[in-house]
């Protein structure tokens, strides 16, 4: 009898590579979208927290979860996790992450900058320096990072 997972290296879980998959080809399909606060329209406008409702959305990972409204720099005068109090309720942490995880980013006084692992070196995320969707390499952003995370 054939296994499901026939041909897979040995400890790959195919469901996770397969799922990591969707969320890459989604998360690359918004490259190049427009930064814009609080929006969530590909090719339009994006921000971090947003990008990754519709990513993780449209991969059939998560529902669908609409955090607004949020004011720009809720991240500045505040000590509430906002986006670790989302995140939690759909992924666990991680110690390494894999490709299509999330990387927490602490800018202010909690995380509040959200990317997704596309490798061991790159990340994608919609920043703000950058005004859109971009890839990057995750050892730019390591002074800030919080903590990893994998979607259920």
């Amino acid at each position: 009898m054939a296994s499901d997972q026939e041909g897979a290296a040995p400890g790959v879980d195919m469901d996770r590579s397969c799922k990591g998959e969707r969320i890459l080809a989604e998360a690359r399909s918004w490259l190049g979208t427009p930064w814009v606060h609080a929006q969530a329209a590909k090719g339009q406008g994006v921000d971090c927290a947003m990008l990754l409702c519709c990513v993780f959305h449209a991969a059939g990972t998560v529902p669908w979860i609409d955090p607004r409204p949020y004011p720009p720099d809720w991240h500045l005068h505040r000590d509430r996790e906002r986006m670790l109090e989302i995140v939690r309720q759909y992924a666990d942490p991680v110690t390494e992450a894999s490709p299509g995880d999330v990387a927490l980013f602490r800018y202010g006084r909690c995380a509040s900058h959200a990317a997704i692992i596309e490798s061991d070196e790159m990340l994608i995320h919609a920043d703000l320096s950058a005004r859109c969707v971009e890839q990057r390499e995750r050892s730019a952003l390591d002074d800030r990072l919080d903590s990893y995370w994998r979607v259920r």
